[in-house]
């Protein structure tokens, strides 16, 4: 007798893609021996992050469970709430060095931005499925002022850095649906062209002060610069198989700030070195290429875009977490 074809696997049943749950499992593992280095094996620290990554397992499990048209029902709900919430945080948020960005509900604080990243990119990918890609002109513009109204609403908090991600989030979705090249084109010269209005008129002094440090740190050694500086000789003193694990000078000396969260690239570049560095970026590599292609084989446009787009913003979180410290 031969197997059927048509009968469904394990992992089949639950939704799940083995390969990629692999994948991030290595992720996961990896991640969690650089932070137990970078926290000076704080135990107290890893147990946290280990219920965390646990958590975050089962809530993966339990969503994969809901169909795709439920998300899609769910979008325009989600969007409506987020931009009620980023009105609020303009009206009464929290304000916490410098910046509005927080809602403080007494039980639980937090950034609605973050909930507009999931949910511009759901909208625009339901609004999306509603005719046929690519979309109209007309379909076009209506995506873009569902995308830029809670970007100017994040831009105005300040938060230049999660406006610019929350419009990726929502453009990579649009870009994903077939938008013409001659349209990507216009847009890349109207950006190119808004640019200089960014940084004379809209952008703060300490955004600025914060892009000039990044291009060139050595300008203020001992002020503003001294962070990624220290960053870069963490990163550069690790050499091709690094100083090994726990044995990084940088970090466990703690010329690295806030070493286990915003500098953790440079924990792992210095102790485990180039060798160290290549492994990560190819399970990074490895997720978004298997997220690609599952998002290829999907049924629907609305999946399709979306888990597209998610997967194209989960490569500009690596590429700018990497390169602000390097």
């Amino acid at each position: 007798m031969t197997d059927n074809p048509n009968k469904k696997t394990f992992w089949d049943k639950i939704h799940i893609d083995p390969t990629m749950l692999l994948i991030l499992l290595a992720l996961l593992v990896y991640s969690a021996l650089v932070i137990w280095s970078a926290s000076g094996q704080d135990i107290g620290m890893m147990e946290r992050k280990i219920g965390q990554i646990a958590m975050g397992l089962v809530v993966m499990v339990v969503m994969a469970q809901i169909p795709p048209r439920v998300y899609e029902g769910w979008a325009p709900y989600l969007y409506i709430i987020c931009i009620i919430l980023l009105v609020a945080v303009d009206a009464f948020g929290a304000i916490s060095k410098g910046a509005q960005r927080w809602l403080d509900l007494g039980i639980v604080r937090f950034q609605p931005s973050e909930i507009a990243k999931i949910a511009v990119p759901l909208m625009v990918a339901r609004f999306i499925n509603r005719d046929v890609c690519p979309p109209s002109l007309k379909n076009t513009a209506i995506a873009l002022v569902l995308i830029f109204m809670p970007t100017l609403l994040v831009a105005a908090q300040p938060d230049l850095g999660t406006s610019i991600l929350v419009a990726l989030s929502g453009l990579f979705v649009l870009f994903l649906s077939g938008l013409s090249w001659r349209l990507i084109g216009v847009a890349i010269v109207l950006i190119a062209a808004f640019i200089p209005i960014l940084w004379f008129f809209l952008m703060h002094d300490y955004q600025r002060q914060r892009v000039m440090m990044l291009l060139d740190p050595e300008t203020d050694p001992l002020g503003a610069g001294y962070h990624i500086i220290q960053s870069k000789i963490a990163i550069g003193s690790g050499g091709l198989r690094g100083k090994g694990w726990l044995h990084g000078t940088q970090s466990q000396l703690e010329f690295l700030p806030e070493r286990h969260t915003d500098f953790i690239f440079a924990v792992l570049a210095e102790e485990l070195g180039l060798v160290g560095i290549l492994i990560l970026l190819a399970l990074y590599i490895l997720l978004i290429m298997r997220g690609l292609w599952i998002a290829a084989r999907a049924q629907t446009t609305f999946g399709r875009v979306m888990a597209g787009g998610l997967m194209l913003i989960l490569f500009v979180y690596v590429f700018v977490n990497i390169g602000m410290v390097s």
